[in-house]
């Protein structure tokens, strides 16, 4: 079956686009109100940017086909773009950190709350639409980039609502010191968020097995062909992107024909591309009676 790698790179011009204008928005507001948690706030939108930026080229350069050095194509891309991202979002949390205990250390009374609520508010739907709309074309379309771009604004979206109650509390307590706290409690989730990325990350580009899901679906379908003369055995899975690959062993009789196996064996791919969406199934074929299909070093589960 072949499969066509899609340009997604639409979706992050969305992002860089909501990105802008919600710093422009989130600025304002912190101009006026001289709030750190605004200041916190439209410094995330910052970080907003430039991984929206880093997931457009991450996005363009994961649609290129394979080509002489890159066999399996250019999907892992994507993941390069969620480490950066996890990056930006650790150096932004300091940023903020280091405001909010200034900010501790000598208090500020909070200007013009009500104009600062509106604005924030504003720029909070913008991203709430945004991140909406990413995560669902990150899913359907099964890119980490953008379903990860698409989390990381909703992330904002909820920040940008603990810091609009610290201000409301603020205006209506008169306690400032409410204010840096909630700012080191955004940037103490701001770090969760991108060590999660990373996290993800690395998983991906250390060729993790599939989830128990896609695993479960896989055997169920060798299970489907297994016969006491065909056994399936050393399956092995990773992913790239939103490319899933498995490969295993068949085994056969050895007096079978080249062509009968063969054609055993296209008939399980098919099967398991049907079972699972952007799955490259590879059967290397062995006879069920050598010694040699059974080297330690292959993986020990048998179906």
């Amino acid at each position: 079956m072949a499969h066509k790698t899609q340009d997604l790179s639409r979706w992050a011009l969305l992002s860089i686009a909501a990105a802008a204008l919600t710093i422009a928005l989130k600025t304002t507001a912190w101009l006026v109100t001289g709030s750190v948690g605004l200041l916190s706030d439209a410094a995330e939108s910052v970080v907003n940017l430039v991984a929206a930026v880093v997931a457009f080229v991450a996005l363009k350069v994961a649609a290129r086909p394979a080509d002489a050095n890159h066999n399996f194509g250019h999907q892992k891309s994507e993941y390069f773009s969620a480490i950066i991202e996890g990056t930006c979002i650790a150096i932004a949390a300091v940023v903020i950190i280091i405001s909010a205990v200034e900010r501790l250390l000598n208090p500020k009374d909070i200007e013009s709350a009500g104009i600062g609520l509106l604005v924030s508010v504003i720029a909070s739907m913008i991203n709430g639409a945004v991140a909406l709309a990413l995560i669902r074309a990150g899913r359907r379309h099964r890119s980490v980039t953008l379903e990860a771009d698409g989390k990381h604004l909703a992330t904002d979206v909820w920040t940008t609502a603990g810091i609009l109650i610290a201000i409301a509390l603020v205006a209506i307590t008169g306690w400032n010191i409410l204010d840096p706290i909630v700012a080191i409690a955004v940037a103490v989730n701001i770090l969760f968020v991108g060590g999660g990325l990373v996290g993800r990350a690395a998983a991906g580009l250390m060729d993790t097995a599939l989830p128990d899901e896609q695993r479960t679906a896989i055997d169920t379908v060798l299970g489907e062909f297994s016969t006491p003369d065909v056994m399936f055995h050393d399956v092995r899975t990773r992913e790239s992107g939103h490319i899933r690959f498995v490969q295993m062993h068949m085994l056969v009789p050895g007096d079978w024909s080249v062509q009968r196996a063969h054609d055993l064996a296209e008939r399980v791919e098919s099967h398991l591309e049907a079972a699972v969406d952007d799955l490259f199934p590879t059967i290397h074929i062995e006879p069920i009676g050598d010694p040699r299909a059974y080297e330690d070093w292959r993986l020990e589960e048998t179906i």
